[in-house]
């Protein structure tokens, strides 16, 4: 099965598993994501197109990354005019990996949040008053002979 979304202005053609790079999306790694824009499914047999959307489809994908695109340098020119601007832009993008493709206004199952490591175990004599190092005696002087 597959699914056509929009999203950040442009359409996307997708299916269960694949990876697909968009423009930035809220949301940190391993966060899911719902896309309800989709314009249309389809598999072997049929094909259903929206107007403009599918009622009640969405597609479940989770965040693999945030990263930026490849720099695009901006350079612009008047010639005789001793005009020149230069200029460099990253684009913001959020790598997807397409967990489900849902219709008749299913849900996508939540993933479990990832749980925090526990804190350390604390030395049974913690709750003793520490006691402060010991001091080391002063070396003996050496007598000085005359």
């Amino acid at each position: 099965m597959f699914a056509v979304i929009k999203t950040g202005g442009k359409q996307y053609k997708v299916a269960k598993d694949d990876i697909v790079v968009v423009e930035k999306l809220e949301g940190e790694a391993g966060a899911s994501v719902a896309l309800d824009s989709v314009l249309m499914l389809g598999d072997d047999k049929s094909v259903t197109t929206g107007a403009p959307f599918v009622e009640g489809a969405s597609v479940a994908a989770e965040v693999v990354e945030q990263t930026r695109g490849d720099k695009v340098i901006v350079f612009k020119k008047q010639r005789r005019q001793n005009y020149r601007r230069k200029n460099g832009h990253r684009q913001d993008l959020t790598v997807l990996k397409v967990t489900d493709i849902l219709t008749d206004g299913k849900k996508a199952a939540k993933a479990a949040p990832k749980k925090k490591a526990a804190p350390k175990a604390k030395d049974e004599d913690a709750d003793a008053p520490k006691k402060a190092p010991a001091k080391k005696k002063a070396a003996p002087k050496a007598k000085e002979e005359e």
